[in-house]
Order: structure tokens, then C-alpha cells, then sequence
């Protein structure tokens, strides 16, 4: 295809090694984070299937609100990041 360079101009983006210590550091927090409240979910399905049956929200049940909920603090998780991550 015509514009397609993949050879490079072969420079390389330089890389602080302070800055990737930063950015790995707050990329395994908020993993951890994540991590909590993935394992809350799946601890609340394994030993209190009672609860995740529950209405919460307008008779939406426990189990579909915390599935969303985990949807939603990944994607915000990942704004986090995105935003905090420094260059």
C-alpha cells in the first residue's frame, strides 16, 4: 500500500527509567485494585449465591449491578491510567 513505511526512520523513542518505574507502579496498583473487586464478586457468587439474587436497583438483581459495576471500574480504571501516566 502506498504510504506504508515500516522500515522507520530508525530512531527510537527514548525511555526515562524513572518514568516506566512510575507508570509500572501505578499500573500494578490499579490492577490490585481492580483485582479486590473482581475477587469480591466472585467471592460474594461462590459463597453467598443468596445475596447475588437479591433486587438492588429497580428489581435489577445484586449479581447483574456488580457485573456492571466491574465493567464500568475497568473502563475507569483504564481513564485513570491513561491520564496519570506520565511521558
Amino acid at each position: 500500500m502506498a504510504g506504508l513505511d515500516f522500515k522507520g526512520s530508525g530512531e527510537r523513542e527514548k525511555e526515562d527509567a524513572g518514568v516506566v518505574a512510575h507508570n509500572t507502579k501505578l499500573g500494578v496498583w490499579l490492577f490490585l485494585v481492580y483485582v479486590l473487586v473482581y475477587g469480591g464478586f466472585i467471592a460474594l457468587a461462590a459463597f453467598r449465591p443468596d445475596v447475588m439474587k437479591q433486587p438492588l436497583i429497580l428489581g435489577i438483581n445484586v449479581a447483574v449491578v456488580y457485573g456492571f459495576t466491574l465493567i464500568v471500574s475497568a473502563l475507569a480504571i483504564a481513564l485513570v491510567y491513561m491520564k496519570t501516566c506520565r511521558k
